[in-house]
């Protein structure tokens, strides 16, 4: 393992490093970036490529120079600890409210709660899929992520399938009652997730980004189905239930898409 420090004169905000981070994110031999932007500097961390690592800095032109190169037994031991640690925690809330949320929609007839539930299965198949990747290279956590966003998008063509089955046959009214209390809960539980991924060390990299989008949109869907199950109610239709699960597909297809591009 090699630890290559350069300085880079023309890295002054952080546009300039995530620019780094995508010219880079294709070397498999790279482990581990450090930024120190107010000193304009990069720790890299890998093994082997120097030239190859240097000539996609420069091609840049940022105005790259090498400072220094030298043997570290570097580890991420802490850092991957933490952000195991994390991740644990909200594949268990997910799974848990995934099983939650879809036998709970099925007796309610509650389409929300089912969009949410298979939202929530995705966010729990990231969150493991995430787990696999901690430590690992650079090229195989965007192989990872790339495998969420795919997943993501199945999920979303199932319900679109579901809704309009919905929306032409004659279902029941769903229960305005279950579709609140439960979203209340799933809505805290996201909070929780959301939390303790912002506080996360490593929240940079490209699978704990895709964690965290996934976990901000089911904020925003919570908050959706909750407003659907009050319209339910001083309605007395199921079409608000019906749209917010069309939206709720929406929103997994966009972020399965955002996914897909940091896999890039």
């Amino acid at each position: 393992m090699e630890k290559t420090i350069f300085e880079i004169s023309k890295m002054d905000c952080p546009s300039e490093e995530q620019l780094i981070r995508i010219k880079l994110g294709s070397i498999s031999s790279i482990f581990h970036l450090e930024f120190d932007i107010p000193n304009r500097k990069l720790t890299v961390i890998h093994n082997n490529n120097l030239n190859l690592i240097e000539k996609s800095l420069h091609e840049l032109n940022l105005g790259t120079q090498k400072i220094s190169s030298e043997p570290t037994e570097f580890t991420k031991t802490n850092d991957n600890t933490s952000q195991r640690k994390v991740l644990l925690i909200a594949l268990y809330i997910n799974i848990a409210f995934f099983v939650i949320e879809i036998t709970t929609g099925f007796f309610s007839k509650s389409i929300g709660l089912v969009a949410d539930s298979l939202d929530m299965l995705a966010d729990g198949f990231v969150y493991g899929i995430s787990l696999f990747a901690v430590g690992g290279s650079m090229l195989k956590k965007k192989q990872i992520v790339r495998m969420a966003g795919y997943f993501q998008l199945t999920l979303a063509v199932i319900g679109f399938a579901e809704v309009f089955r919905r929306f032409i046959g004659q279902e029941p009214m769903p229960n305005f009652k279950t579709m609140i209390v439960v979203s209340i809960f799933a809505f805290i539980a996201n909070g929780v997730c959301l939390y303790l991924l912002q506080k996360s060390k490593g929240k940079e990299e490209v699978h704990m980004q895709a964690s965290l989008i996934f976990t901000s949109n089911d904020v925003i869907i919570n908050l959706g189905v909750i407003t659907a199950g009050l319209l339910v109610h001083w309605l007395h239709s199921g079409l608000p239930d019906l749209i917010i699960g069309a939206i709720v597909f929406v929103v997994v297809i966009g972020g399965a898409f955002r996914i897909l591009k940091l896999s890039k």
